[in-house]
């Protein structure tokens, strides 16, 4: 039997135990997920007391950069982006990675979408680094709009080919002259920036937040006329990504997505 769980905080709104329930049951996996509550510097101390107990563990802010603390063997991708999303068990330990960031590019691509010019990204964390990584190389230019230039530097190791520009925060951002948007700020956060979209928006808005739903910046994009994609789709490709690694194996990844997608609006 498997068993995972999602660690963060607060993590009563998480939709993680709902996506690995239903995959387990299409997949016909004996598996249990559970959602755990780990403030903030307590990670090591839960591993600790409860690491053995569990296969694999998902993370959620504000643990991504925290885990990074860890003795923790990690991939170069998370090295490169300082933040991680998946903690799990190989034969000789536990192992670290993201795939937030593969799971990005995984939602583009299901709607169709491979290239962009000039990408913005709202936010600095640990989610805005993945994406920051995941884009390298893909779009011409990546900006980030951060509210502290102390996660600039940490931005800009995440993009080793694009040009690369960090931006102060201001409400009045000029979301128009982006092909692409990608909102990984906390839920509110970018609600002041509606009023910056303009009638008429042709570029995506790529919101990972799910609930709730819609956020304030997503409507207003919508009803200018910009096409969006919500944070379920994020959700669920990083997560197919979480399961391969966990169970060893490929999946057929878009009939496993179609069915996820169901069980999540259900």
């Amino acid at each position: 039997m498997i068993r995972g769980a999602v660690l963060g905080s607060p993590i009563t709104h998480s939709l993680s135990p709902r996506l690995h329930r239903a995959a387990f049951s299409f997949l016909g996996v004996e598996g249990s997920y559970e959602p755990i509550e780990v403030p903030a510097g307590s990670l090591a101390s839960f591993i600790e007391r409860r690491g053995t107990e569990f296969d694999y563990f998902s993370l959620t802010m504000p643990l991504k950069e925290e885990v990074l603390l860890l003795p923790i063997e990690c991939d170069p991708l998370t090295t490169k982006i300082q933040s991680a999303n998946t903690l799990w068990k190989k034969k000789d330990g536990w192992s670290l990675t993201s795939t937030d960031g593969s799971g990005f590019i995984a939602a583009l691509a299901h709607a169709g979408l491979q290239t962009f010019n000039r990408v913005l990204i709202l936010g600095a964390g640990g989610t805005a680094r993945a994406v920051a990584g995941a884009m390298d190389g893909i779009s011409k230019e990546i900006h980030v709009l951060g509210r502290s230039s102390v996660r600039a530097p940490a931005l800009k190791s995440s993009v080793t080919t694009s040009d690369f520009e960090y931006i102060s925060w201001n409400s009045g951002a000029d979301l128009s002259s982006y092909d692409l948007v990608v909102n990984t700020t906390p839920a509110g956060a970018a609600d002041l920036l509606a009023d910056s979209v303009r009638d008429g928006a042709s570029g995506l808005l790529f919101d990972v937040i799910y609930k709730p739903w819609p956020t304030v910046l997503a409507a207003a994009w919508r009803d200018s006329g910009g096409k969006v994609i919500g944070g379920l789709e994020l959700l669920l490709y990083q997560g197919i990504d979480q399961l391969e690694l966990v169970l060893g194996e490929s999946l057929d990844r878009e009939k496993l997505a179609t069915h996820l997608r169901t069980a999540l609006r259900a």
